[in-house]
């Protein structure tokens, strides 16, 4: 388990051994297996089992890799024996000399190949029980770790016993500080050493205090300018002020130990150097992360969403909170190096975890102190941030508040358990409390980089994309959408490494921390059914994680994804509701794996409840299946104009249950899937259709046709919304009761405006009726009443209408 403030940097053995297995020659079967019977089999208190792992995933790689060799040799002679032929039955000719001399050779071969493969394998699967077995011993060690149980600090016994081992771990202490004396009276017993001290110390306290203040100007005057305007500026000068900083306070660190000269022999003056190179770059790299993300100086370069008064009472924190873990990794390990008592351990444990509540408990106020809204920075550092982003008001994101939360009920479980005497949680609880702050804080620098670097270099807003969209002549949209899923992987990337770097402080992979339990070795059996409750765990983290992740998947394919495309409205919703649908089918079914239902179970439980579903469910499992149906035949979609009997209206959602259609008065009608499935439906917008606008005018028997065609004909083509082709049409439809029918056909872009210009073809036509001294005849709707002409004046307004002369 990780001291106090200590970080390992470790990458998985698997991972490292593999980048350098395809280097190093392959060894023998009995060599690996004479690597493998060397490691011990028991790990001990000092040994946690770290170096073991690493070695047995090394020979079991190394196994792996000489039993794929073995099998590509194996299927070599396999293949050239084929080609010798079958051998000779008895009674048959006998090979040629030279055949039987070479299927001999090759038959010994393949038996020294083959026994080599069953070694390699046997190996393999040893290694794998032997890391197996080591993983448990480790979990063993960390429960019993973890659980420990001593005096509470609120008692007296507590502070008796630290009393009475106090004197002797003084002294220890002294012990180990002589040795640094001693370093230090050897760097100065010569004029030469002293000055030499002196060079490399003045250096050193240079470099970290002046250093540090030379490249942050320097960084800030070259990157406005080598960069471009945008926000790539602020998250690579964030990134870089980070890397620059905790490099210069580790090389001043070194600077400070090499002026003492350290002899190689004086094994705990190392340990000691190497600690304080750790913990001090541990230490800068928390407060490089926090000055760059809260960026006080220059409130438009800051990446956290927070305002400028909030982010100066924020200001002091990542200082505290580095020293506060540097200090307490030294004690701890300095402890440990000079054989403290469990009761000074302790005593460091408690003391190390109160200061870390009351830091947390501290930044948790100063975030809910009311502020005034932000003023405009003016200055001139502006430059990085756009007036839009300006303008706007800083809004916390969810992880903001959820990790705010989660921190102060860790705080207050920190406290109780220091109460009742689980100092060994409490302390582990503080440092995953700090160490998680960190890890989030530094995905969200990298997410924001990933982003602004993919939006810079793919997308067609930034330079390099118009360049390439100049020079390949590819679709804007496709760069938009290359950059955007880019981004998506990397995020996606990040958070798979966010889950291993969580992990470090617990000294753990991935691997055994899903295969770790609980401290409870008992199950609940129902019949042949078991439920262990750490199988109840992770169905339960399946089910949180997965539906957050299908939650986060949907609003960034909307959000982001689908405006980048030229996919219409309702085809995004189709996608984004079949994609929250499969994926939710997902998840469920990997909760039932975690909790040990196999397909086998499901399958029975689906056929006991057949009967129910094919009665009681009946109508809701056909409009489950009427909705799939819909979203992937799509006959209606998001924003059609349907008529499904009496109901008429515009298409807003299509669930897997019912559809949501939104009448002309503004209400919502919801129809069960089922019903665009078994009945007919008019679809009025589907293809792109064009909208007809259909009239039929009755005129007496007696009427000018030629006359009343023309007007109406004038009337259709001078209307704007009329589509020139088709072109409208005028038809005499028929005769019936002595009335003449005129039928008037003409086409529109959008079927929504029929009716509007429906109503202003009617306007028309009938002014230019009245105008003419032409008349409709009942059963119209609306009637002119006839007017008595003059033969000259009829003569002259028709030929207005008409365009005579």
């Amino acid at each position: 388990m990780a001291q106090n403030g200590s970080i390992t940097a470790r990458a998985p053995a698997s991972a490292s051994s593999a980048a350098q297995g395809e280097d190093k020659p392959l060894p023998q079967p009995d060599d690996l297996r004479k690597q493998l019977d060397a490691l011990p089999t028991k790990i001990d208190d000092e040994n946690d089992g770290r170096k073991v792992l690493t070695q047995l995933a090394a020979i079991g790689l190394d196994a792996d890799r000489l039993a794929k060799q073995r099998t590509d040799e194996l299927a070599d002679i396999d293949g050239r024996l084929a080609g010798l032929g079958p051998k000779p039955e008895a009674g048959a000719p006998a090979d040629a000399p030279d055949v039987a001399e070479q299927r001999s050779t090759l038959g010994k071969k393949r038996s020294a190949i083959d026994s080599d493969l069953r070694l390699a394998r046997l190996i393999s699967v040893d290694a794998e029980q032997r890391a197996t077995d080591i993983i448990k011993q480790r979990r063993a060690h960390f429960q019993a770790a973890i659980s420990a149980r001593v005096d509470s600090p609120i008692g007296a016994s507590f502070w008796r016993n630290w009393n009475l081992a106090a004197g002797i771990d003084w002294q220890r202490l002294q012990s180990l500080g002589s040795n640094l004396q001693d370093a230090f009276e050897d760097a100065v017993s010569t004029a030469k050493g002293r000055n030499q001290l002196a060079l490399y110390w003045l250096g050193a306290l240079i470099l970290i205090i002046g250093g540090t203040w030379i490249a942050e100007r320097v960084l800030v005057r070259i990157v406005p300018l080598r960069l471009p305007s945008g926000r790539l500026r602020r998250t690579l000068l964030a990134a870089l002020q980070v890397v620059v900083n905790v490099f210069i306070v580790v090389i001043g660190v070194k600077l400070l130990w090499n002026g003492l000269r350290v002899p190689a022999s004086n094994e705990t003056l190392l340990a000691l150097q190497k600690l304080t190179l750790q913990l001090t770059g541990y230490g800068a790299y928390v407060i490089s992360l926090g000055h760059a993300l809260l960026a006080t100086r220059r409130p438009s370069w800051r990446l956290l969403p927070i305002s400028t008064g909030m982010a100066r009472s924020l200001s002091p924190f990542p200082w505290w909170i580095a020293s506060i873990s540097a200090l307490g990794g030294l004690a701890t390990q300095t402890g440990a190096l000079a054989g403290w008592s469990l009761a000074s351990e302790v005593l460091g444990q408690v003391l190390y975890a109160i200061l870390i509540v009351i830091v947390v408990l501290a930044g948790l106020r100063a975030l809910h102190v009311a502020e005034p809204a932000p003023e405009a920075d003016k200055s001139k550092d502006n430059a990085a941030a756009s007036p839009k982003e300006e303008a706007a008001a800083p809004q916390r994101p969810l992880w903001f508040a959820l990790l705010s939360a989660a921190a102060g009920v860790a705080s207050v479980a920190v406290l109780i358990c220091i109460a009742f005497g689980y100092v060994a949680f409490a302390a582990t609880l503080a440092r995953q409390t700090v160490w998680t702050m960190v890890v989030v804080a530094t995905m969200y620098l990298l997410f924001k980089l990933a982003d602004d670097l993919c939006e810079a270099l793919l997308s067609s807003k930034g330079a390099f994309g118009e360049r390439v969209h100049a020079m390949l002549g590819l679709d804007a949209k496709l760069l938009d959408q290359a950059s955007v899923l880019t981004s998506g992987v990397l995020r996606v990337a990040g958070f798979f490494y966010m889950a291993i770097a969580l992990m470090v402080p617990f000294g753990t992979s991935p691997d055994e921390v899903f295969k770790r339990g609980t401290a409870l070795d008992h199950s609940l059996k129902f019949g042949d059914f078991t439920i262990a409750p750490q199988a109840l765990v992770t169905a339960a983290l399946i089910v949180c994680v997965g539906f957050v992740g299908i939650h986060l998947l949907k609003r960034w394919l909307t959000d982001r994804y689908f405006p980048n495309t030229t996919l219409e409205p309702g085809m995004r919703s189709s996608i984004t509701t079949l994609m929250g649908y499969v994926f939710g089918v997902v998840v469920i079914a990997a909760a039932l794996a975690g909790l040990g239902i196999s397909v086998e179970r499901i399958a029975w439980v689906a056929s006991a409840l057949s009967v129910g579903i094919g009665f009681g469910l009946q109508a809701i499992v056909q409009n489950f299946i009427s909705g799939l149906i819909l979203l992937a035949e799509r006959p209606v979609r998001v924003g059609d104009w349907v008529m499904l009997g009496d109901t008429e209206g515009d298409v807003r959602r299509v669930n897997v249950r019912a559809t949501e259609i939104q009448l002309f008065d503004r209400s919502t009608m919801i129809v069960p899937n089922s019903e665009f499935i078994t009945k007919s439906v008019r679809n009025m917008t589907t293809s792109g259709a064009p909208g007809r606008v259909l009239m039929r005018l009755p005129a007496p028997l007696d009427t000018d046709t030629e006359r009343m065609r023309e007007i109406i004909l004038r009337a259709y083509n001078e209307h704007p919304a009329i589509q020139e082709t088709p072109a409208p049409i005028v038809q005499l439809e028929g005769i019936l009761n002595g009335t003449l029918t005129f039928l008037a056909i003409g086409y529109i872009g959008n079927p929504r405006n029929t009716g509007g210009v429906r109503s202003d073809l009617l306007f028309t036509i009938l002014k230019a009726l009245r105008d003419a001294g032409l008349y409709l005849s009942p059963p119209a709707t609306t009637s002119i009443a006839q007017q008595v002409a003059q033969p000259g004046e009829t003569d002259a307004v028709v030929n207005q209408l008409t365009g005579r002369t």
